[in-house]
């Protein structure tokens, strides 16, 4: 798997934001080769996108200078006020495909070895892990989490990314990370100060969005708060080990004892 789509390391977020592997592209084809020479079969469509895909050619027919933000837009204030009588004609699509999904997904995976089916598993525990990331970071930036500090390089990446010499964005990034390295101690200077005013900002932005987010009842999102609630279920091990290691010498202790006597 690791030869399929390998990150670059060492540099820095853009660079790795580049070359990540997308959804649909080469980490998926790689799974498909590993897995089943038979494709997955597609969760079918809610009812809502339904609505949209069967809706859209007109709404766009309609509104030819439309964005396709603008377009969505239309399309969920039409699909809120349709009658519940017509939203109930998607509704029962989706159950009759959904239903079909059920019966192909089944016969799938009867198809699969059990090394097959483990990398399957792995890969559905992967997904869901990465949406429930894109979710927390949507619901961070609605409540106007401060942006993290920028670093060094990556303050010298944004001035210098437009100029940079490259036929693609991965060709710019690596020419720069290679000019970065070869760069004196005096010439980084002035980014190093720059990244360490940004560090300052950003300490002080979360300390006042902390507060707020306590006023909110969200002390989930402290970082204090969260780094305790992490190494609670640590320290409950370590006390677990410790609590044995002493039961399991007192018993030695005892048994020693006894036969002593």
């Amino acid at each position: 798997m690791a030869g399929c789509c390998a990150p670059s390391r060492g540099t820095g977020t853009l660079l790795d934001a580049a070359v990540l592997c997308r959804p649909g592209g080469a980490a998926e084809r790689c799974l498909s080769r590993g897995t089943s020479s038979n494709p997955r079969p597609k969760r079918p469509l809610t009812a809502y996108f339904r609505f949209v895909m069967d809706n859209r050619p007109a709404f766009k027919e309609k509104n030819p200078e439309a964005s396709n933000t603008e377009l969505v837009k239309k399309l969920a204030s039409a699909w809120k006020e349709l009658p519940a009588s017509q939203k109930q004609v998607y509704e029962e699509a989706r159950k009759t495909d959904w239903k079909r999904y059920g019966e192909q997904l089944a016969a799938y995976k009867a198809q699969l070895t059990p090394a097959q089916a483990a990398a399957l598993k792995e890969e559905r525990r992967k997904q869901l892990a990465r949406r429930r990331s894109i979710r927390a970071k949507r619901e961070l930036n609605l409540l106007g989490k401060p942006k993290r500090a920028r670093s060094a390089f990556n303050i010298f990446l944004s001035e210098n990314f437009q100029e940079s010499e490259g036929n693609s964005p991965v060709a710019k990034l690596k020419k720069l990370f290679d000019t970065w390295k070869k760069m004196s101690a005096a010439q980084k200077q002035p980014y190093l100060q720059l990244a360490q005013d940004d560090k300052v900002r950003y300490e002080n932005e979360m300390k006042s969005w902390e507060a707020k987010m306590i006023e909110l009842g969200r002390e989930d999102l402290v970082r204090s708060r969260r780094q305790t609630l992490k190494k609670k279920p640590a320290e409950t091990a370590k006390q677990t080990k410790t609590a044995k290691a002493k039961a399991s010498s007192s018993g030695k202790k005892a048994k020693l004892k006894k036969s002593e006597e």
